[in-house]
């Protein structure tokens, strides 16, 4: 049992070498754009922007229950979160392999959980619930953002995995408080309508 923590620290080490040593150059400039864009959920609040304007009443709820699942899975992560996991040092790229083309600008956070990952499992679960015809769309941005993070080299897999794992439990709960408050309307019966 004691050795659980180096077990999974091992695997860690493998997955983000696996990542750092695939010969993707077409995907560099891109995911260095995602992972970018998604700083400070910016990515999250254009698609919140667009629900609000264009998805009328259902866009708008949907929108805030997004938003307010960010703000909650934000305040959680990088405060007690972070303080509870003792700060993770974030990855050695040079020593583990991690193209210089790759780089973004590394946080002076902790690594543990990822902030990116936790917003965007957060906004992609609750508008998701709430629009299911966008939670397709909503899951892949929001896996090509985790990916980012690693392929990247500012994380390691398994902080990628928690955070979106937390995000996804507040995303949840954000999207049962929406619904709660909005239940969404039951379809007429078609002897009503005749």
């Amino acid at each position: 049992m004691s050795d659980s923590p180096h077990l999974i620290a091992g695997y860690d080490r493998a997955v983000y070498r696996s990542v750092a040593r695939l010969s993707t150059p077409v995907l560099d400039e891109p995911l260095r754009r995602v992972s970018n864009f998604a700083n400070f959920s910016k990515l999250w609040f254009v698609v919140a922007g667009a629900l609000a304007l264009c998805g009328g009443p259902r866009g708008r709820r949907a929108a805030l229950s997004g938003l307010t699942a960010i703000g909650a899975t934000s305040l959680v992560v990088n405060q007690p979160i972070k303080k509870l996991t003792g700060e993770r040092i974030r990855p050695d790229r040079p020593g583990l392999g991690v193209p210089v083309q790759r780089w973004v600008r590394m946080p002076s956070s902790g690594s543990f959980p990822s902030g990116h990952s936790a917003s965007a499992a957060a906004f992609a679960v609750a508008v998701g619930g709430m629009l299911p015809g966008l939670r397709p769309a909503l899951r892949a941005m929001a896996s090509v953002v985790a990916f980012s993070r690693v392929y990247t080299g500012v994380h390691y897999p398994s902080d990628v995995l928690v955070g979106a794992a937390v995000g996804a439990l507040f995303g949840r709960l954000a999207e049962r408080l929406a619904l709660r408050r909005w239940p969404p309307s039951q379809p007429k019966d078609k002897e009503h309508l005749s």
